[in-house]
């Protein structure tokens, strides 16, 4: 990889995070990433019989599952959350060229594959689940994975966006500087303001945006885009091929991806069950998330 110019947010600014009490785990070698230091919550017995794996999406970062991963650690698992580059306490390149649907990607399994999981669970919402859902085409990752948490997500194969995205694209293609707390308080107004200022954090000016305005650009929406080949493998494997225990949560306040696109979602994956429907969440439904892995749990007989 070409070395790639990239700024990283200053430690101070994640000095007080309200329910994120874990130190950050750091990665900056993984092979074809040398220079970029990637950041990760790694929390719970190392050994654990089972790893949920969560994956944020766009523009919130590993925070978005504070209220999960107390939930999942309860039950004797491992739990490892990884920032995407662009976002979280991991490095952010400067130049929207330089995110593309495969450096995600990539970047995960190369994580995954560093930290060894095992029996793991995915874990997903938004682009967690629009690359995290792709993972499994990749023999090593299909061979880790056992179980299934997916939340208001699409797998992406070129299918045009609905007006609801369409106009998320453009407000973000339109507003470098994207006040980041500000809209995830629109969309969850519960959040504290410390919890808003959170979510701000990884971001000290517009010049660390990059990756926050490149996702929605990145959408596969439209015939020969990058990722489509794996989104349309993907779709393939979850329909045809899983046999795993999937759990599905679904944010119904989500303009964008509520319970119909979910409930279409859910019909492409093989033995999934009726969904969990929070009637008054949005698109972040995670932050509704004690009660989603709550029921996932018993659900999963854990």
């Amino acid at each position: 990889m070409t070395a790639i110019k990239a700024l990283r947010t200053p430690d101070d600014r994640f000095a007080e995070l309200p329910g994120f009490p874990y130190a950050p785990n750091y990665a900056a070698d993984l092979p074809g990433y040398e220079g970029l230091r990637s950041h990760y919550i790694d929390v719970g017995p190392r050994k654990a019989r089972r790893t949920f794996l969560c994956l944020h999406g766009e523009p919130d970062w590993s925070y978005l599952y504070r209220r999960m991963i107390p939930e999942f650690l309860e039950s004797g698992a491992r739990v490892v959350a990884p920032d995407f580059f662009g976002f979280g306490r991991s490095d952010k390149p400067a130049r929207v060229e330089d995110y593309g649907f495969h450096f995600h990607r990539d970047f995960l399994l190369r994580l995954v594959e560093r930290l060894d999981l095992r029996d793991i669970t995915l874990v997903v919402g938004d682009w967690g689940g629009v690359i995290g859902l792709t993972l499994p085409v990749d023999a090593g990752f299909r061979a880790r994975l056992t179980r299934l948490i997916v939340m208001n997500t699409l797998i992406a194969t070129g299918r045009p966006a609905n007006s609801a995205f369409s106009r998320w694209r453009e407000f973000v293609r339109n507003t470098p500087d994207l006040p980041v707390g500000v809209l995830m308080r629109r969309e969850e107004p519960s959040l504290s303001d410390a919890e808003t200022v959170a979510y701000d954090a990884p971001f000290p000016d517009v010049t660390y945006k990059a990756g926050v305005r490149a996702f929605p650009s990145l959408l596969m929406v439209q015939p020969g885009m990058e990722g489509i080949e794996e989104s349309c493998a993907a779709e393939r494997f979850w329909s045809e091929e899983w046999s795993g225990q999937s759990f599905m949560a679904i944010g119904a306040r989500d303009e964008s991806l509520g319970v119909p696109a979910m409930q279409a979602l859910r019909a492409k994956i093989r033995g999934c069950p009726e969904p969990m429907i929070l009637q008054d969440a949005g698109h972040f439904v995670q932050e509704r998330g004690q009660a989603i892995a709550r029921a996932a749990l018993a659900a999963f007989g854990a």
